[in-house]
């Protein structure tokens, strides 16, 4: 053997990146019987190590392969290679983990079923995992909701309660077994077991089908929390859950089997496709196919509807022919309901019957939600909601920065840890708007901090002085003796963008940063803002021409009060014949005008989602909204028809301002005398994508900066971001769009932490 050694080669290699829970150690190990090496490879907290002996052609072949060719589910961020003697020894093997107390590495987040165990579950009974609802290998299953700590193994995750039997232990064991080191491993025998609550039924499968055919309200409990269930054809089973739910019209999510089911009520193009299928399985937008079989309560008035495939074991158990509403289990603007015994209470008044198992969720993670749209480079798929699937694989920055902790803005609540080059993105957790979700987002935290070993140097928060948030991120930033940074909302979604594009730090961007609402440091409240954007700071280049705002936050819900706050601004009288004059009563008219003629009550805004909100309600769409955008969802379905040629409408440009009263005056002209409501939603559209022109060619011309970037929440309307990409791109400059993290809040925690860094 000793004479062999003067042949042999023997590398140390060090890899980052997302290589635990994805497969890595059981792939490393058959390379090396491929290439007849012998070695051994460890998780530690930090990554993967391993060393690998043979003869110097094998060695470069494996390292060969292992850079090109790693396993499906791994990210290799970097690989360390260093020469070292040869030692004797045979065989290749797995050594038991090493656990470091300040290393960490990222987690693989919770993969879809995969084929090869959808076969073994659906369609082979002689399969001991036939129909097992937690059947699962190395290559899909449970990660992230189960983890409790790195590295990633057993002991230290939910499975660790589940003790492998003889079979389950063997495949476990064997380098050529399917399951080889998959942690969540588990059988009928030893595994976790499924009942229906309320039900004497032990065949948990029909007794859960009954439940549904007879048109009750069934919760179940799958990998990041609880669902609430019903018929997606049952118009009574749906509006008794809208009901019980306390959500008036904003859209249920719906599960269907496979892509045949859900292409007969919804269209789905190859891109479509390709994001239901993707191992994340989010619920994907789609646009709905006309008069279809589904409940009117699914997604009142929205052309849009929300499908998921499955991606639990147990939801192909479930399904059969017709679509479920899976919508999260919880109550209106509360956090998913992940605990057995919490289901019981909070989702008792809601739910007619449970079905539950004994596997617990450490971490709770809700559905994502993607949509898709096509440009000249093929698909692209747009973050909506990053959540179970996606989180929490973090965003590789541009350079190193401090550790960090964001703590993101008001809606759709997500923070963002920094360690080094890596920004961790939590799973969504909803709107901090109440202690619940306050509660949440703590012991969100409190975990991550955990298991990516991130003890923050500073804190980030929004500077609006009345957000929840930013009054936590005081307290906590106070009581843990730490500084405490205030981030402009809008310079956070741009930088958010610049930041997932990995620019540079001297990289400058011209960024349109489009929403509803965000603090400005002038105290008004700002939402149309076009930003000469840079991580250090920002100038603000222009904005839309401030509006009054009646009411305040108030008017968000009274779309029809903004339109009529528009017209006041333009100068315009309010004609009987408008449909935004119509929505309101005599006593909302006089009080508006009494408001907006002295002042009171009243801020100003430079919003674009209050602009998309006025217009719907000016073309008669909406007086009043019951969630978020739901104004400017309905607008943007009106062009969904669209196909002919828009003229935009007139904007003033001036110095620092852009003015639509030239819009409103055509506006008011044209619906009375009988224009056609969808082309001049169209006209609208396209207003907008020349003002992004406009400053484009400007900015070149003045700077030199050929980087434009789109943020915000109003850049989730695919009819307006598609053209405006489009127009952009015939000038010649670069656009940047997200893929990444949400053009929404949940992705503002991203631009706080690179900025505070």
């Amino acid at each position: 053997m000793q004479g062999s050694l003067i042949f042999s080669e023997r590398k140390r290699v060090f890899v980052r990146g997302v290589v635990q829970g994805v497969g890595f150690r059981p792939f490393l190990h058959a390379l090396a019987r491929k290439y007849s090496l012998t070695g051994f490879v460890s998780n530690q907290s930090s990554g993967v190590l391993f060393e690998v002996q043979g003869s110097p052609d094998a060695v470069a072949a494996f390292l060969e392969n292992l850079r090109t060719a790693p396993p499906p589910l791994a990210v290799i961020d970097e690989v360390r290679v260093e020469t070292i003697a040869p030692v004797s020894e045979s065989g290749f093997y797995i050594l038991e983990s090493t656990s470091q107390s300040e290393a960490s590495t990222p987690i693989s987040p919770d993969i879809a079923v995969c084929d090869d165990c959808r076969r073994e579950l659906l369609f082979d009974p002689a399969d001991r995992r036939f129909r097992y609802p937690f059947i699962n290998c190395t290559n899909c299953g449970p990660r992230f909701t189960i983890i409790r700590d790195i590295p990633y193994d057993r002991p230290n995750t939910t499975m660790a309660a589940f003790k492998m039997c003889a079979q389950c232990q063997a495949e476990y064991d064997s380098p050529d077994d399917r399951r080889f080191h998959a942690q969540p491993n588990a059988c009928p025998v030893c595994g976790p077991k499924i009942w229906v609550d309320q039900s004497s039924d032990a065949d948990w499968e029909e007794a859960a089908r009954r439940i549904l055919l007879r048109g009750e309200i069934l919760a179940i409990k799958g990998i990041g929390g609880f669902h609430l269930a019903v018929d997606a054809t049952n118009e009574y089973a749906v509006a008794r859950l809208r009901e019980r739910k306390g959500r008036k019209d904003k859209p249920f999510a719906l599960m269907a089997r496979d892509v045949e089911v859900i292409s007969r009520y919804a269209f789905v193009g190859d891109q479509e496709r390709t994001a239901l299928e993707s191992r994340q399985r989010p619920i994907v937008l789609l646009r709905r196919r006309p008069r279809v079989e589904l409940a009117a309560s699914v997604a009142p008035g929205n052309p849009l509807i929300g499908f998921m495939l499955p991606y639990a074991p147990l939801h192909y158990l479930l399904l059969e022919d017709q679509p479920l509403v899976m919508t999260s289990g919880n109550l209106s603007e509360e956090p998913i309901v992940w605990r057995n015994e919490d289901a019981v209470t909070q989702l008792g008044g809601i739910a007619d019957a449970f079905l539950m198992h004994d596997r617990d969720i450490h971490v709770p993670c809700d559905d994502s939600v993607v949509t898709v749209y096509s440009g000249h480079d093929g698909g692209h798929e747009l973050p909506i909601r990053r959540s179970r699937g996606y989180g929490p694989m973090p965003v590789k920055l541009p350079v190193r920065r401090p550790m960090t902790l964001a703590v993101g803005a008001e809606l759709k609540a997500c923070f963002c840890l920094t360690r080094g080059e890596y920004a961790y993105m939590s799973q969504h957790i909803g709107d901090m708007e109440n202690l619940e979700t306050v509660d949440a987002f703590a012991r969100a935290l409190q975990h991550m901090q955990a298991l990516f070993r991130c003890q923050p140097e500073r804190v980030v928060c929004d500077s609006h002085p009345g957000y929840l948030s930013t009054r936590w991120a005081r307290t906590y930033a106070q009581q843990q003796g730490l500084p405490l940074v205030e981030v402009q909302h809008h310079h956070a979604h741009a930088m958010s963008l610049m930041a997932e594009h990995g620019l540079p730090e001297d990289a400058t961007a011209l960024v349109f940063a489009f929403d509803g609402t965000g603090y400005g440091t002038d105290g008004a409240i700002w939402g149309g803002e076009v930003l000469l954007a840079r991580y250090q700071g920002f100038q603000r280049l222009a904005h839309l021409k401030y509006t009054p705002l009646p009411g305040g936050d108030s008017a968000i819900r009274h779309p029809a009060r903004v339109a009529l706050a528009h017209l006041f601004a333009a100068g315009i009288e309010w004609s009987d014949d408008l449909p935004c004059v119509q929505a309101c009563t005599a006593v909302e008219l006089r009080v508006l005008r009494q408001q907006l003629t002295a002042g009171t009550h009243s801020v100003p805004t430079s919003s674009m989602g209050r602009l998309f909100d006025a217009v719907a309600a000016f073309l008669g769409l909406r007086r009043t909204v019951s969630y978020e955008g739901q104004a400017a969802i309905e607008l943007e379905a009106l062009c969904a028809g669209f196909n002919g040629a828009a003229t935009p409408y007139a904007v003033a440009f001036g110095e620092t301002e852009f003015d639509v009263t030239p819009m409103w005056e055509e506006m008011t002209r044209d619906l009375p005398a009988g224009s056609d409501p969808v082309l001049m939603a169209a006209r609208f559209h396209h207003t907008i994508c020349d003002v992004i022109l406009h400053y484009g060619r400007r900015v070149r011309e003045e700077f030199g900066v050929t980087t434009i970037g789109m943020t915000g929440g109003v850049f989730q309307n695919i009819y307006l971001l598609k053209a405006a990409v489009e127009a952009v791109e015939r000038e010649g400059l670069r656009v940047l769009t997200h893929g990444t993290v949400p053009p929404n809040d949940g992705g503002i925690a991203l631009g706080q932490a690179v900025i505070a860094g």
